[in-house]
């Protein structure tokens, strides 16, 4: 081809590109390697936020700004740099530290994205979910699946935090996002003479499974609301009994079903033994972390991030991790892994040696 047909050949691509972006279509030829990369490109990255850095934010917050100012919840959620502003811990995840001072309540509404509540201070607190009052201790799991009505009340004189857990981001992606006030917006549901009803009706029905569920999806939320830390501690510490493995995992599940606790939302205790090193893991999916007991560290792609009770820290999809604790550690951990596995596009590999450490993230 001569030069000059060439240049005419060029000049001619050139104008279809012109042509194709006036009427807003795009050349797949063109952006292929950034769609279909070989492995997950997430854009949030790791990152670590430690509470002795959020709690006395957060106890400025309950001074400083009334339940009702805060969009009816007090809420400090975790901001990942990666995600160009977006208050969201990870693309598919919403990870908070909520609080509630004394004798204060946070009126009722009910949304589409489901959440999950992980107790990690405090007590007199319950969370009242469709009716049902429960009660919130630390450790303690409530959840509040999608379109339920949920409020909550600190009945006693001391300040309570915990985790928020969401897939906002997952529902926002999908465009499915609704909001609704209760009736009387600033108001609460009717606390019922009873407390604990899903738990009574489901006693002795709380289960769990190690690691990860498997082969098991299911479209509903669990009809439990509420799993006690005493019945996951008990559970952890019968697995540690029969088993030298370093890192001991279990999984609530849905007592009828077997499945995750909530369609879009698995969630889990790590509990990683005194002295131990965890293989390292990658996982397709996103994962929050929440330091509840014991102190440790995890690597992450090759940088360590240290943590104890209270700090929360991210995994984006595919980053390997590893862990290992100082002494005894339970780490409460947030995945959108049923989402991945009810797609059957899960995967996870155990790298052959554990990662080398190339720096150690220092909090903010």
């Amino acid at each position: 081809m001569t030069s000059s047909a060439q240049a005419h050949d060029d000049a001619e691509l050139d104008a279809l590109y012109r042509d194709l972006a006036a009427v807003d279509l795009r050349p797949l030829w063109t952006i292929t390697e950034q769609l279909l990369t070989p492995t997950p490109r997430p854009r949030a990255i790791p990152w670590l936020w430690s509470a002795a850095t959020m709690k006395p934010l957060a106890r400025r917050a309950i001074q400083l700004v009334p339940v009702e100012r805060g969009g009816e919840r007090r809420v400090l959620s975790l901001q990942n740099p990666g995600l160009g502003g977006k208050p969201y811990a990870a693309g598919s995840l919403w990870g908070a530290l909520q609080c509630l001072g004394p004798r204060e309540t946070a009126p009722a509404h009910r949304h589409t994205p489901g959440a999950v509540r992980w107790v990690l201070e405090g007590e007199g607190v319950w969370t009242t979910v469709n009716g049902d009052a429960c009660d919130m201790h630390p450790g303690d799991l409530v959840l509040t699946p999608s379109w339920n009505w949920h409020d909550h009340v600190n009945g006693g004189d001391s300040e309570m935090f915990w985790f928020d857990g969401l897939d906002l981001p997952m529902i926002d992606a999908l465009d499915g996002v609704f909001f609704e006030e209760y009736p009387g917006p600033g108001e609460s549901q009717p606390e019922p003479a009873e407390h604990n009803t899903s738990e009574r009706t489901h006693a002795g029905g709380t289960r769990y499974v190690e690691g990860e569920v498997e082969g098991v999806v299911s479209p509903t939320a669990s009809p439990l609301l509420v799993y006690r830390w005493a019945d996951t501690a008990a559970e952890l510490d019968r697995r540690a009994a029969g088993s030298d493995e370093p890192l001991i995992a279990v999984e609530y599940v849905n007592p009828t079903t077997g499945a995750s606790v909530l369609p879009t939302l698995a969630c889990a205790v790590h509990r990683v033994r005194a002295g131990a090193r965890t293989p390292a893991v990658r996982r397709s999916g996103n994962a929050v972390y929440v330091a509840f007991q014991g102190s440790g560290s995890s690597v992450i792609d090759g940088q360590r991030f240290d943590w104890g009770p209270g700090d929360m820290f991210v995994v984006p999809s595919w980053s390997a991790v590893e862990h290992a604790a100082d002494e005894q550690a339970d780490l409460f951990l947030l995945t959108d892994a049923p989402v991945l596995r009810a797609l059957g596009i899960y995967r996870q590999e155990t790298l052959p040696e554990p990662q080398s450490v190339t720096g150690v993230f220092l909090p903010r």
